[in-house]
Order: C-alpha cells, then structure tokens, then sequence
C-alpha cells in the first residue's frame, strides 16, 4: 500500500467511524433526521421486525419502534427506560467508493421494568453483529445495506463463521467484477 493509499484509507475509516457514530447518537436520542442523513435514499435495512427499503420507509418504522419502546420499557417510577448502543470491535473494508463493515455491538440501559429499585444500575440487554455496506455519495460515506444480527433472537444470530470472513468475500468478489477477475 502506498502512502497516499493508506491516507486515503484513513480519512475512509475515520468518515465511516464517525457515520456509524453519529447514525447510533440519532438513534438513541430520536433524532429522526439525523438519522436519515446516515442512509442512501434508497438504503435496504434489515432487522428483527423485517426488511424496509428507502430511506423514508426507514426512518418511519424506526421512529415507530422508538415509540412503541418507550410505551413498554419504564423505570419503576413510571419515566421511559434509557437505553444506549455501544459499538464494540469494528472491522472495515474499503474499496473505492464501496465500503463493508462488520461490528459488534450491544446495548446498555438502566434497567426500565426489570430494575425497578435501582435505576443507576446500568445493564446490558442486547446485543449483535451489524453487517454493513456502504457508499460513497457526493464525497459523504452512507449506509447503504444495514444488516441488525441480534445474537439474542432465534433466526437473527451471526453465523457461526467469522463474521469478517463473509465480509472479505463480498468485497473481493466486487473488486474482482470491477477489474475482470472471476469472468471466464
């Protein structure tokens, strides 16, 4: 890798570090427009409650779930549960304008319904892999394909494959439709 290459991949890195920053701040505090600015308008998302494609569709499904969430999980004081993302291990792949990520992920909260007496006892409920592919659009790093894996749901677990494996082999099989390798 050449020197502008590895700088290249840097800014790339560090553009989608920060959109994957910013797309679970918007979620976790409900700011729907924020979000929006993380996906491609016509983003595919798929998790537990199905797949959704555009990004209005999105968006209007997950502010949806957000409302349903703070119907159902309540501190014991009656006031809507806490609940934060956290990204753990990221691993990115970056090909031109085309990106893949696989990350780990979890959720922290504070308990809601399940910890009644001691709302400042934090406590990890979910969690999951998030696979990823993203594009480049006017000089801005977007999402694409987001993939929700809840490792917690029964047929939304990971495989039992290295996840970042999978992720090696879909941008190798891209790169090699873009130079020619792999056509007979």
């Amino acid at each position: 890798m050449t020197q502008t290459d590895a700088l290249q991949y840097a800014a790339d890195r560090a553009a989608i570090e920060d959109l994957m920053a910013r797309y679970l701040f918007a979620l976790d505090w409900n700011d729907f427009d924020s979000f929006a600015a993380t996906l491609t308008e016509d983003a595919t998302f798929e998790y537990a409650r199905g797949t959704l494609i555009g990004r209005d569709d999105i968006v209007a499904a997950i502010k949806g779930f957000k409302e349903k969430i703070v119907e159902v999980y309540r501190d014991g004081d009656g006031n809507p549960g806490v609940l934060r993302h956290v990204l753990g291990q990221t691993v990115i792949r970056v090909e031109g304008d085309k990106a893949w990520t696989r990350a780990f992920w979890w959720e922290a909260s504070n308990g809601g319904a399940r910890n009644e007496h001691d709302r400042l006892t934090p406590e990890f409920g979910s969690f999951g892999v998030y696979v990823d592919e993203l594009v480049r659009q006017d000089g801005r790093w977007l999402f694409a394909k987001r993939c929700i894996l809840n490792e917690f749901l029964p047929g939304r677990k990971s495989s039992a494959e290295n996840p970042v494996l999978a992720m090696d082999r879909a941008a190798d099989q891209m790169a090699d439709k873009v130079t020619g390798k792999g056509t007979a």
